[in-house]
């Protein structure tokens, strides 16, 4: 799908692009959104640009992802979508500053961009250069990482609160909260290889002397960039967090599994000595302590309780149970 994009009174609106036309005079964005091959095509010839395919996208060489053609800045970045649910997803995003115009290609349609297409498309004025607009996008991207990173954050002391401050009696089964945390640390890995990206990203446009980007638009980056930077320390705080309880929880799992084992040893420990009682009483031999008086059978009985009470009192006064 090809959205183009112009200023109006209002904001950005989308307009149309003709096939074999040259593009709209005062077009500001071309959004390429699974493009198909003749959108890319039209887009290139209108343009005389070349748009990377979804393979040389991929690539994770900085010459290949951030470069200068032509007059022209390609750049691409790697973002996360599907945030909200159980398991995100790498998706990667191709910028390209072009005379006045910015062009996006990309093969998901992260939330980020559709919240920032519904802002710009209802205030006026805001995003008057194509470097602007891409500053702006930028700071939209980052705005929702920094939504997810708060919300990991939040998940993260909840499972702690559960995990260090509720008293049990007995056993818990913590895979609600294993699963949660390896959740949780997939979604840190993947933000903050979007945050690496990103940053590349920013470096380079920093860097580029293209005089399509204005001042305004240089500052913009700035504040940007300075955003990328604390994100980045935040998420490496919160995987240090998430490798902390996944550590603590798999302790809690192996107190629990030691406990069970102690009850089993303890009873083992019990009924030892009057199992051995027992087993003594119960040889075929004639002559047998006892075996022989009508009270044998309740000292025997009495014998083995105080083999098992005794045990358990001496553990006790240790304080071992």
């Amino acid at each position: 799908m090809l959205r183009v994009f112009v200023p109006g009174p209002t904001g950005l609106l989308n307009t149309e692009w003709p096939a074999g036309s040259p593009p709209p005079e005062n077009a500001l964005w071309l959004d390429l959104c699974e493009p198909t091959s003749a959108e890319e095509q039209q887009v290139e010839q209108g343009l005389g640009i070349e748009v990377p395919s979804l393979d040389e996208m991929r690539e994770i060489e900085s010459s290949n992802r951030l470069y200068e053609e032509n007059g022209a800045l390609h750049m691409t970045a790697t973002l996360v979508r599907k945030l909200d649910t159980d398991q995100g997803q790498s998706t990667q995003v191709s910028f390209i500053l072009v005379g006045k115009r910015l062009v996006t290609s990309r093969y998901a349609d992260p939330l980020s961009f559709r919240r920032f297409i519904a802002f710009a498309q209802t205030h006026a004025g805001v995003y008057g250069s194509a470097s602007l607009l891409l500053a702006g996008l930028l700071q939209a991207i980052i705005n929702r990482i920094a939504d997810v990173l708060e919300q990991i954050g939040s998940d993260m002391e909840g499972i702690s609160t559960r995990v260090f401050t509720q008293r049990r009696r007995r056993p818990h089964d913590f895979r609600g909260e294993l699963a949660q945390i390896g959740q949780g640390g997939e979604l840190v890995s993947k933000t903050r290889e979007s945050l690496v990206s990103l940053s590349r990203l920013l470096t380079f446009l920093q860097q580029s002397d293209n005089e399509r980007i204005t001042a305004e638009a240089r500052t913009s980056l700035r504040t940007v960039a300075r955003d990328v930077v604390a994100l980045s320390d935040h998420a490496s705080f919160l995987g240090e967090k998430v490798q902390f309880l996944l550590d603590a929880t798999l302790g809690m799992v192996t107190i629990d599994q030691n406990n069970i084992l102690k009850i089993f040893s303890m009873a083992a420990v019990l009924l030892l000595p009057p199992s051995v009682i027992g087993a003594f009483y119960g040889m075929n031999f004639s002559y047998i302590p006892l075996l022989h008086e009508r009270w044998g059978v309740w000292a025997a009985l009495a014998l083995m309780a105080v083999s098992a009470v005794g045990p358990y009192a001496y553990f006790r006064r240790k304080g071992w149970l």
